[in-house]
């Protein structure tokens, strides 16, 4: 378990948290959520410790261990892959490097056999002889191949190394968790295995997301970080916003009702305090007037945008026929004879292991590549637009 008593934090004039009194149970998975600048990544470094806070303190139950997903994607370039996972459980790789290092000594005394042996029995007792099988686990799971479990971090492209320190993270079964958007560079397949682990996890587990559909699938309660404090709801993100806004329109109907009251009795008091006879019942109301008082619905904090298109004309049935498109790029086929059919109002998504398969296809239907073969047409009613993977070049200050 995981509790924060009281804890307040302000940079400069603006203040983030205030008196945040909560607590975070094994067995659950906690999603916190909030506008962006809310403070969600910052409140996950106090719990770690990596901030302190100015007020208040963050307690962890004796003899439980955190692990924290890593942000620094270049921190372990020089490291071997599977050492990187293991190091998630800082005292088990210490006590696999002090071992080896007895080891290793061409002049071993009495004193270094009876380290070793203090040594083994804790690297006995923290399972240290399935660390290497358990970390091979996770980066399979994560799609990590087992030629590059050997490689060095440097040797690995940025979402591979991404996906080493998830694994890092998940290693050795940790008390609390903290996952700050651990789904960011991951693909569907990663996202899904993801999503069994943390499903099955036993422990506490507190993550930051905008994925409002892996927060469904994985928390059981949502923190929702607003006006500097921190209120918990049980289920997950759906419920959240639906019960939320339940709330809120109750809320705002209890008011409603003492609104008309209040101008009930503002009415009466006005009419009747100049009437001797009533004088008195006036002043009763005017009393219970004074002791009403309007709850304060804040609005939250956070915007809803949306992005509205007004259509030229209307969209015809046919939107987009490819029929056999084929691609070889560096000698390698990424498309084979690829056909498909879009209509009106269908939305099409694109999955698969093969990134470039699907960047290749995109670029060919954007007319920024040829394909080798085949063809395809956009209906006439159509009009198209291309969100690329890379947009550097939409950022090249170069001419600046």
């Amino acid at each position: 378990m995981i509790a924060v008593q009281n804890v307040s934090l302000r940079f400069a004039d603006r203040k983030l948290f205030e008196d945040v009194n909560i607590k975070f149970t094994p067995g659950n998975c906690y999603g916190l959520i909030g506008a962006n600048g809310a403070g969600k990544s910052t409140f996950l470094k106090i719990l770690s410790g990596e901030i302190e806070p100015q007020t208040g303190e963050v307690h962890m139950s004796p003899g439980e261990r955190l692990a924290v997903l890593k942000q620094n994607h270049f921190e372990y370039e020089e490291h071997e892959v599977l050492k990187v996972v293991i190091m998630g459980h800082k005292r088990l790789y210490e006590v696999m490097q002090e071992k080896d290092a007895i080891y290793m000594k061409p002049d071993f005394s009495d004193e270094d056999g009876i380290r070793a042996a203090e040594l083994e029995g804790e690297f006995a007792e923290l399972n240290g002889w399935e660390a290497e099988g358990e970390a091979a686990i996770l980066l399979k799971g994560l799609g990590i191949a087992e030629e590059l479990h050997t490689k060095k971090m440097a040797d690995l492209g940025g979402s591979e190394k991404v996906k080493v320190l998830l694994a890092q993270a998940l290693f050795g079964k940790p008390d609390v968790l903290l996952l700050d958007e651990p789904t960011n560079h991951l693909d569907i397949q990663a996202i899904q295995w993801l999503e069994e682990f943390l499903i099955n996890f036993e422990n506490t587990v507190i993550v930051v997301s905008h994925d409002r559909h892996f927060l469904n699938k994985v928390c059981t309660h949502i923190a929702d970080l607003d006006f500097n404090k921190i209120q918990i709801y049980v289920g997950n993100y759906d419920f959240w916003y639906e019960s939320s806004q339940l709330a809120l329109k109750m809320n705002q109907e209890a008011n409603k009702k003492k609104e008309e009251q209040i101008k009930q009795l503002q009415e009466f008091v006005a009419r009747f305090s100049a009437n001797a006879s009533k004088s008195k019942q006036a002043t009763s109301r005017k009393k219970l007037l004074e002791k009403i008082t309007l709850d304060d619905i804040k609005p939250s904090s956070r915007k809803y945008p949306y992005v509205h298109f007004t259509p030229e004309r209307e969209i015809g049935n046919d939107v987009l026929v490819v029929k056999d498109l084929s691609k070889t790029i560096d000698g390698v086929k990424v498309l084979d004879s690829v056909s498909f059919m879009m209509n009106k109002e269908d939305k099409i998504a694109f999955t698969g292991r093969n990134e470039l398969a699907a960047t290749t296809l995109f670029k060919i239907l954007a007319g920024e590549m040829e394909p080798d073969s085949g063809s395809f047409k956009w209906g006439v009613t159509t009009s198209q637009a291309f969100f690329p993977k890379d947009n550097s070049e939409y950022f090249d200050r170069s001419a600046f």
